[in-house]
């Protein structure tokens, strides 16, 4: 197909056409932007998360702190919301920090779902968008077809088919817009399922050291049960000595 051939059925397209490339251009560009916000998120995470967590089996929770606050990983909030509470709940033994981690986890949630609506939005209304062009392109066709007729025209077929075909670009737009948009979004669906499970683990994972923290209970793994001691036999008493 020529560029010529492109721009005619731009043309006939009309305002049907310049919509669906436009939510062609949107989806693109949503794609892209997701993208670029999501590379490298869950390394980003698990190395913070190895910092962190190495901290706290040492005992140093404000190098801890330090590191999320230095990082520009997504999971540095969801750390820093659980230390703000353990710095209010230290006396209490850490109740609360749980809700503070899942709280923040969400926002995080949020964040990296954001303007994917646009996509599922795309995907599921660009085909009715074409289809509407093509029912309109058709009854246009018709009604050339009877002003035809009226001017003392044959009223072949010849006509009518070459406006269907053409009204039939929208639908084929329609559908390729959507098929576009739909996989962008399942991928990035699938792709923030991984992301969320893993900022979940990590969040677990932070949350029992940091309530271990607050109640004084050691970080490092239980030392070995111990063999039990018998106690000493008496001594006996010395004899006195025979004369």
């Amino acid at each position: 197909m020529s560029l010529n051939d492109l721009l005619h059925y731009l043309r006939l397209g009309g305002v049907t056409l310049a919509l669906l490339l436009g939510a062609s251009v949107v989806a693109l560009g949503v794609a892209i932007e997701r993208l670029i916000t999501l590379w490298g998120v869950s390394e980003r995470s698990r190395g913070l998360g190895e910092i962190v967590h190495k901290h706290l089996l040492r005992g140093d929770v404000a190098a801890a702190r330090t590191a999320a606050e230095r990082s520009d990983a997504v999971a540095a909030d969801i750390f820093l919301a659980g230390f703000d509470r353990w710095e209010r709940s230290r006396t209490t033994g850490g109740n609360g920090i749980e809700s503070a981690v899942e709280r923040e986890r969400a926002q995080v949630g949020l964040k990296l779902r954001r303007n994917l609506w646009l996509l599922a939005t795309i995907g599921s209304t660009t085909p009715f968008v074409g289809l509407f062009g093509t029912v309109a392109g058709i009854m246009r066709s018709f009604k050339d077809l009877g002003v035809d007729v009226e001017a003392g025209g044959t009223g072949g077929s010849a006509a009518v088919m070459t406006g269907i075909s053409e009204a039939l670009v929208a639908t084929a737009v329609g559908i390729l817009v959507a098929v576009q948009a739909m996989v962008f979004y399942n991928y990035f669906q699938a792709r923030l399922s991984r992301v969320l499970v893993e900022l979940r683990l990590l969040g677990d994972e932070f949350v029992e050291l940091l309530k271990e923290r607050a109640t004084g209970a050691p970080l490092s793994e239980l030392p070995a049960s111990r063999e039990p001691t018998t106690p000493p036999a008496p001594r006996p008493d010395p004899q006195p000595a025979s004369s």
